[in-house]
Parts: structure tokens; sequence; C-alpha cells
């Protein structure tokens, strides 16, 4: 399976924006999808999941909303009142077990990332 995010870009705080990863060779419908970031000098983080249930890190809770189009073989990440903090480089991943949606360890198929940068 291949991934592609797109969507980020540069917002001011409290802005939005509306990530988007598309996948192609196979359906992804069966499998978690994920949302990981990674800002300069700390360590990747899985901040949003869609699979048999959602997942969501503290830090966005309230802020973030993951879903799916499964017509479109998609999922998408709302991100609402952004904060400088948010920056970051944005990835999405596949995980073969929908159930396990909170476990970044099980995300194998990696797309490229699309970076989202909040200016304060």
């Amino acid at each position: 399976v291949q991934l592609q995010a797109s969507g980020g870009g540069l917002v001011q705080t409290g802005g939005s924006l509306r990530l988007s990863c598309a996948a192609s060779g196979r359906t992804v419908s069966n499998d978690a999808i994920g949302w990981f970031r990674q800002a300069p000098g700390k360590e990747r983080e899985l901040v949003a999941a869609i699979g048999r249930s959602t997942y969501y890190a503290d830090s966005v809770k309230g802020r973030f909303t993951i879903s799916r189009d499964s017509a479109k073989n998609s999922v998408f990440l709302q991100m609402d009142s952004l904060k400088p903090e948010d920056t970051a480089l944005y990835k999405c991943a596949a995980n073969p077990s929908p159930v396990h949606v909170g476990r970044s360890e099980l995300y194998r198929y990696w797309g490229q990332g699309t970076l989202v940068t909040v200016s304060s």
C-alpha cells in the first residue's frame, strides 16, 4: 500500500488545517490509519488514529478530529484551534490490526510527510 499525505501549510495560531491521507495499491478500510507528527528535536508522536475505534493524544483532544472516507480510500485529520506547539512534520501510516489503534509500533506502512507550521 502507498500512502500520500497532503494539506499542510502555514497557519496562524487559532487557525485550522485539514490533512488528507490518500491510499493506493489496496483498500485500507480494514486497517487502522494513524497520523503521527515529529517536531525538530522531539520524538515522533501518534496524535490520532482510526480503526475499530479512535485514538487521540491528550495534547490534541477536543481540537483534532480524525475521519475516514472508505469510498475514497482516504483518511482526514481536521485540525482546529492550532497552536505553535502543533508545528511538525505530519505523516500518515497504516496498521493492519484495526483493533490496536493506539499501538504505535504496529504501524508499518508509511507515507511521506506534510509540514504544518503554526505561527504565533
